[in-house]
């Protein structure tokens, strides 16, 4: 008795010794390190269980021992289908108690299929044949087949969050300028404004004036040298009558072909603006030059 007793009393002495390998700890608790197994540790007796197959309810589990076996689903062997079922039924009854309701309710519903298929069969007034005692059930396991099928189908459509996420992406308009482009039909609109205003103020002109393209193009670009943007309609002096006003514009239209005027506007419909379609230097920088 005694040898046993200082037996027991090392075992307690070599288990309290850290059980440490390659001086780590065998986990963390509450982030403290633990070398070796608490003796009050608890695994409950279902902890490693694993579970293969799944079933969503008792017409899924039918279906799956019919499919499973190849049964003909119109002439279901029903002593063996609910030998097989009763026995799913017990195994799931030992752990969930709530979840076996619902099976013990079908498993009911197939005990009385084949009890009333034992019983002879009387056909009702006016039928030729009575009522198969499995024709209910099998057009369930049909109708819940078709749907768990579209299902199947309906979960194959990519699905947002899941199968993929939409793309956002930062842009800030500040800090790209783009002005909009100016259509040729907003564009002879600003000219048939122009020649009805220089319509409007009329000159009798006697002296023959000669009028070049070339001056008129200078004289717009010394005139946006000074200012950054001009109006369109301010860049035509329409007091000097028709001839000067289109000589303007046509040195304009020679400007903008040529890159060095830019016709813009802030937005679509808004007032059209003339500008320099280069970096102009300033006197500073050309006296410098």
């Amino acid at each position: 008795m005694s040898n046993s007793l200082s037996d027991v009393q090392h075992s307690d002495q070599a288990d309290s010794t850290p059980n440490v390998v390659d001086g780590l700890a065998l986990a963390r608790l509450y982030g403290e390190p633990l070398f070796n197994v608490p003796k009050d540790l608890y695994i409950p007796p279902d902890a490693l269980e694993v579970f293969l197959e799944a079933f969503e309810g008792p017409l899924d589990l039918l279906l799956y021992l019919i499919r499973k076996q190849n049964f003909n689903i119109l002439d279901i062997p029903m002593a063996e289908l609910t030998r097989q079922y009763l026995s799913y039924v017990d195994e799931i009854r030992s752990r969930n108690l709530e979840l076996a309701a619902e099976y013990l309710l079908m498993a009911a519903m197939l005990i009385e299929i084949k009890s009333r298929m034992l019983l002879p069969v009387i056909p009702k007034d006016g039928e030729q044949e009575a009522e198969d005692p499995r024709a209910e059930l099998a057009r369930r396991l049909i109708e819940y087949e078709q749907i768990k099928l579209a299902a199947q189908e309906l979960d194959k459509i990519p699905l947002l969050g899941r199968d993929f996420w939409i793309a956002h992406a930062y842009h800030d308009p500040a800090t790209v300028e783009r002005f909009p482009d100016v259509s040729p039909n907003e564009l002879q609109e600003a000219w048939a404004q122009i020649l009805r205003r220089a319509s409007l103020v009329k000159a009798h002109t006697i002296a023959r004036e000669e009028l070049s393209v070339r001056e008129h193009m200078t004289m717009i670009l010394r005139r946006l040298q000074t200012q950054k943007f001009v109006e369109f309609f301010d860049m035509f002096d329409v007091e000097r009558g028709v001839p000067v006003v289109v000589v303007n514009f046509i040195a304009m239209l020679e400007l903008t072909r040529e890159g060095l005027v830019k016709v813009t506007q802030a937005e679509p419909y808004a007032p059209i603006y003339v500008r320099l379609g280069y970096e102009a230097s300033t006197p500073s920088e050309q006296a410098s030059a």
